[in-house]
């Protein structure tokens, strides 16, 4: 936690307010995250102008520039957050912007109409770090598998890139390198959907069941950003509310009650160190 689905209504609750907006200054409160905060942070962000706001896998890009600076090294490059287990931005409006700060708010970047984002973190297991563009070269980056909603990710793609892997289909979807941000929540959920047993090998699965898959994992994702995503302990959104999908579960937490589909008492194992739950008759 946070899965891409709370990234992704983090970056759709920030982008209408930020965008097109001057950084005025950053503050930088505890930078001992993940990867320390550069300290050069604020003097490299201030003056400049966030031009765009977009999610890579678990990861906000926010773009920025800076006008009137001929180098195109120091012209444009892009803030790389990572939320980890607990971490959330809040955007404060100009009227809200003196909002005291609370324990493990560790950052803020105001911006030159007064508003305020800030980021929390109380794990520090996320990440606020300067990357030089291009991006997608960066070590964090580079690897990445495909995303879930780009139209390239298909059955077929998704068959060729299981076709040695004798793991188990749970993990092999959990493994950003075959497709990202499907994390444990959304996995559970989505081979429930698709009527897949998390067991089973990955390359026993046939092309015609990975289509459904495929369906399935994109039809869960646009469900849980469509309540906010999922709030178990920590998540809140960019303007401090909690998501909703807990509440639409057809597995995930919910070992030994009755199956939404059939009654079937659910039933849980352990994969890669996480809990699993699935439906015995709905998922053979």
């Amino acid at each position: 936690m946070p899965e891409l689905p709370e990234v992704e209504t983090t970056r759709r609750g920030i982008a209408p307010h930020a965008v097109g907006r001057t950084i005025a200054a950053v503050e930088v409160h505890d930078g001992r995250l993940r990867w320390p905060v550069p300290k050069s942070l604020p003097e490299t962000l201030t003056g400049r102008t966030l031009t765009r706001l977009e999610r890579r896998s678990k990861y906000l890009l926010f773009r920025c520039e800076r006008a009137g600076v001929e180098q195109a090294s120091d012209h444009a490059g892009t803030l790389l957050v990572h939320l980890g287990m607990t971490g959330s931005l809040r955007w404060y409006s100009a009227a809200a912007a003196a909002t005291p700060r609370r324990t493990h708010d560790h950052v803020d970047i105001r911006f030159e109409n007064g508003a305020v984002l800030r980021y929390h973190d109380p794990r520090r297991f996320g990440a606020i770090l300067w990357v030089g563009d291009p991006v997608a070269e960066h070590p964090l980056l580079a690897a990445l598998g495909p995303e879930p909603f780009d139209p390239a990710w298909s059955a077929e793609m998704l068959h060729q890139s299981l076709r040695t892997r004798s793991a188990a289909i749970k993990l092999a979807l959990m493994d950003n390198h075959v497709v990202v941000g499907v994390g444990n929540i959304y996995a559970n959920e989505a081979l429930f959907h698709a009527g897949i047993h998390p067991g089973r090998a990955a390359n026993r699965v046939s092309q015609r069941r990975l289509g459904v898959l495929v369906d399935a994992v994109r039809t869960t994702l646009t469900a849980a950003i469509a309540k906010g995503g999922s709030t178990l302990r920590d998540y809140v959104d960019s303007s401090g509310e909690r998501g909703y999908f807990q509440l639409d579960y057809f597995a995930y937490g919910r070992a030994g009650l009755p199956c939404r589909r059939c009654a079937t008492p659910l039933k849980a194992i352990r994969q890669g160190g996480r809990a699993t739950t699935y439906c015995p008759r709905c998922q053979k």
